[in-house]
Order: structure tokens, then sequence, then C-alpha cells
């Protein structure tokens, strides 16, 4: 570089000694860069739990149903409790008809109430049971080794 005036080489080594001493200084202020998760599920705080979830949840636009249990009564709770032990017990009376004595399925049909459940040696050791509800006539099968 070239200057016209006698001030141009001073400004020239004031403007080079201050990149001298100012390079050291900019690259001591680097660091590294570290990854710190802010989510819970993926390490982060706990603490940061409950603002991600209201975050989310002030952001959803999803409105959820009014929900059946709400609405039923003692009971209502009570007749579905009833019926799901009645239930309980005819499902057990079904295994321990189609259970043998040594523990495992013995092919044949055995009718319960408003299902017939079909059990059908495939061989192999593979059956295959299929319950039909005897009033619509829907059904359901599965296989099973023994």
């Amino acid at each position: 570089m070239h200057f016209s005036t006698r001030q141009g080489p001073v400004r020239l080594r004031h403007w080079l000694v201050a990149m001298a001493l100012g390079a050291p200084g900019a690259l001591a202020l680097a660091t590294e860069l570290v990854y710190v998760p802010v989510n819970p599920s993926f390490g982060g705080s706990p603490l940061n739990g409950s603002v991600l979830l209201g975050a989310a949840q002030a952001q959803s636009k999803y409105k959820e149903a009014e929900s059946a249990l709400s609405q039923k009564t003692g009971l209502q709770d009570f007749n579905e409790l009833l019926e799901r032990s009645i239930l309980s017990q005819l499902a057990s009376a079904a295994t321990s008809s189609v259970l043998g004595s040594n523990g495992r399925l013995t092919p044949g049909t055995v009718q319960t109430g408003n299902f017939r459940i079909n059990i059908i040696d495939l061989g192999g050791g593979a059956l295959r049971v299929t319950t039909t509800d005897i009033v619509t006539g829907q059904t359901t099968a599965f296989e099973v080794r023994q």
C-alpha cells in the first residue's frame, strides 16, 4: 500500500499493530459448542417437563371430546362391574371345560351363553380356537401351539 501523505505509513503501522495484538484475543474468545438437551426425555432437566408440556398444550388445537366415563352414574358403574364379573366367571367356566386334566386345550365345541367356542386340532401341536357370537354371528379366531 502506498499513501501519498506523511501520516499514511503511520496509520498503516497502527492498523497492523492493532490487528497483530487483537487477533490472538479474538481467537481466545472462541469456545466449543456444547449441546445441552432441554427435553427431559432426551436427557434434559426434569424441571423443564411441565414447562414444555404447558407450551405444547397451549399450542394444541385438539379439543378432547366429552368422556363417557365422566357422565356415568354410580348405578351404571356398578352394572358394568357386575357385567365384567359375570363375563369373567363365564370365561373361567369355558376355560375349565376346554382344558384337559393335563392343562392342555382339548379339541371340541363348548357353548356358554351367547358364545360358541370351537377348538380344532390342526396337527403338529397347533390348534385353532374360533369363538362365535350366536346372537350377531360375528366370529374371531386365533391359532395356538401346545
